[in-house]
């Protein structure tokens, strides 16, 4: 039997105020309308640029390619000119020894060579080594020339030690003239056997000396300036021994110039 109510049942009570107690029970949730976006002017077919500007491509680096690495050479000049003596010397140890002797007076800064060909001589006088490869003002070459360039640059160093070379083998070798042309030395002294790099190298260690502190400049002066003397006390070959103390003064009067080029 299913269970209705009766007929004669009293209404239901009113329970409208029970509810009043209860949040948000009092009006439906407010609903907030949508907002339309702002209106956009329709743009007019010419107002539209006919040129669209290119696409650029982002250059991206390959994925495991090394950066490359230039090297770049310490000293150009010292080294290269050390190659040209490197090569000369092997010619001067392995060629016969005629053609040796001539090239060798063929490059000799005698006066008669100086009279007739005096650039050519004073180039071709620096192109060898006297004593070969293996002889210290070849060591001296390479530490002292290696040093000053990387000081002053190539360039004024190369100026340094031709001026240390040519000045040095004028002031040797203008006396001997004269003393030949005077009378107080034999013809035979105008082809006096002369070449090498002594007189350049000499002329570099006086320049190097200025850029160098007092407790450095002084014993390095002090060391080769002895060894020159006791050359020129040994009396071998005083004309040689005069010129390199004269190239190493001629290097130390630069200092004034070097120093200038060693900061700039």
């Amino acid at each position: 039997m299913e269970r209705t109510a009766a007929p004669t049942s009293p209404p239901p009570p009113d329970v409208r105020g029970l509810l009043d107690g209860i949040p948000a029970q009092h009006a439906p949730p407010r609903t907030v309308p949508p907002v339309a976006p702002p209106a956009v002017p329709p743009v007019a077919p010419s107002a539209v640029p006919s040129v669209v500007p290119p696409v650029v491509p982002l250059a991206l680096p390959l994925v495991g390619a090394a950066p490359r690495r230039r090297y770049r050479v310490p000293a150009p000049f010292a080294l290269s000119y050390a190659a040209v003596l490197a090569v000369t010397s092997y010619v001067t140890a392995h060629a016969d020894p005629a053609l040796v002797h001539a090239l060798h007076q063929g490059s000799s800064t005698d006066v008669a060579h100086l009279v007739r060909t005096p650039v050519l001589v004073l180039v071709a006088s620096a192109l060898w080594v006297a004593g070969g490869f293996a002889s210290p003002f070849t060591v001296g070459f390479l530490v002292v020339l290696t040093a000053l360039e990387r000081r002053i640059g190539g360039v004024r160093t190369a100026v340094v030690f031709l001026l240390g070379h040519v000045l040095a083998t004028l002031a040797t070798e203008v006396p001997v003239g004269l003393a030949v042309l005077a009378g107080r030395l034999p013809d035979s002294s105008l082809h006096r056997l002369d070449y090498g790099i002594s007189f350049g190298v000499a002329a570099s260690v006086g320049a190097l000396a200025g850029l160098l502190g007092p407790w450095l400049r002084g014993p390095l002066l002090a060391a080769f300036g002895g060894m020159l003397l006791q050359d020129l006390i040994a009396f071998t070959d005083p004309l040689t021994n005069w010129g390199h103390l004269i190239a190493l003064a001629i290097g130390v009067a630069t200092w004034p110039w070097i120093r200038r080029w060693g900061r700039a």
